[in-house]
């Protein structure tokens, strides 16, 4: 990964830090913005392979600038322990076109475009600053605006928008459709946080995550002004604190797990970039996901997008997908390319919608097709 000479520099001396004085460029534990974030707090963090280990929020930063994944399980030690594989899923070959194929003609780049512009605009989307918090914020008023737009009457009373708390300040966002005749949730997911490898450095995270973001944004608004009535229940997650060890997708299963039927759940983190020279394709992550039902995601693609899937894999605990997986739930995991021709410029200032003619709303478009597709498909079994 490219990195600026100021993001080289904070991490040299972040690395060079003694325990007392690990303030670099006299940046201290309360910047402006980060109120109340210690770099010195104590984490749990699980890596694969290893035992949890306790580690500083410094020392996370520092793993996280080195590619390390992992869990911050600090608060949800228990997640995954109520029900191994508790929800054992059947996923039918895609059969419900005449519902699917009108919706897509719906579906727009201009909303997703506005409102990205938006989202990206903010300093930072960081989940422990000031700005997440009125960002997360604004989402949400965008969200209940597409509502009131676009939803009729009698789908608007199916819906609930909420925040699930946190202690950070960020919340997460959870969007009900309730189903008209079975209990079994459904669920599209995205992260709306970012970070800089330097948490305090700007962060404006246009395609992670503010593309998968606004690409489920764009399908839920499709949804509405289709009037879809879903059979299932579905939801529309954005969470919190993937930057920090999937905090928010973590404290989101760990409440419905044993509660909670979620039957699928599809996972949207960076929608947008076709780097140059490449086939334009999906990215269908193969690796700490539910077999059948990426086997499921990949007849969507081949049956509902003009571009084809290729197999890739992205490694442990690497997106919100993961905290369902672990809490016994069958989820999928959808990127814009195999992981090796993904965006670069994220965890950096230049992770931009200007950057670059690689970034493509009209690639980001077929993944909201791809949502649309998920959401109707298995929204329209009642049982």
């Amino acid at each position: 990964m490219k990195l600026s000479t100021l993001v080289a520099l904070a991490l040299a001396c972040v690395a060079t830090a003694s325990p007392v004085d690990q303030t670099p460029f006299g940046l201290d534990y309360t910047h402006p913005g980060f109120e109340g974030f210690d770099l010195a707090a104590q984490r749990l963090v699980q890596i694969q392979g290893q035992e949890p280990i306790w580690m500083t929020e410094l020392e996370k930063i520092q793993a996280k600038a080195r590619g390390i994944k992992f869990f911050d399980i600090t608060d949800t030690q228990d997640l995954g322990t109520v029900a191994r594989l508790q929800v054992q899923a059947s996923f039918p070959t895609p059969n419900a076109t005449e519902k699917v194929k009108p919706i897509l003609e719906i579906l727009s780049t201009k909303g997703p475009e506005e409102n990205l512009r938006k989202f990206s605009g903010f300093t930072t989307r960081h989940y422990r600053s000031e700005t997440g918090r009125q960002s997360q914020q604004w989402l949400k008023n965008r969200i209940a605006e597409i509502t009131s737009q676009w939803g009729s009457k009698s789908l608007q009373d199916l819906i609930s928008i909420s925040e699930f708390p946190h202690s950070w300040g960020q919340n997460s966002i959870i969007v009900r459709i309730n189903g008209t005749s079975s209990d079994d949730v459904v669920v599209i997911g995205a992260h709306q946080d970012s970070t800089n490898l330097w948490p305090f450095l700007p962060a404006p995270g246009a395609d992670d995550d503010g593309s998968g973001s606004v690409t489920i944004l764009e399908a839920y608004r499709g949804l509405l002004a289709a009037d879809f009535h879903p059979a299932r229940t579905i939801e529309f997650h954005w969470y919190s604190a993937e930057e920090g060890g999937l905090l928010g997708s973590q404290a989101v299963a760990s409440h419905y797990e044993g509660r909670v039927n979620v039957i699928a759940m599809s996972q949207f983190d960076m929608t947008a970039w076709v780097k140059r020279g490449t086939r334009e394709e999906v990215g269908i992550i193969t690796d700490f996901v539910d077999p059948d039902l990426t086997e499921f995601n990949k007849k969507l693609v081949d049956t509902y997008l003009d571009i084809p899937w290729v197999e890739t894999q992205c490694g442990y605990a690497c997106s919100d997908h993961a905290s369902w997986r672990k809490a016994g739930y069958p989820s999928s995991f959808t990127i814009e390319s195999t992981f090796g021709n993904s965006n670069k410029n994220i965890h950096s200032s230049n992770d931009r919608i200007d950057i670059s003619d690689e970034f493509s709303f009209s690639h980001m478009l077929e993944f909201s097709k791809l949502a649309v597709a998920f959401a109707v498909e298995l929204g329209s079994i009642s049982k």
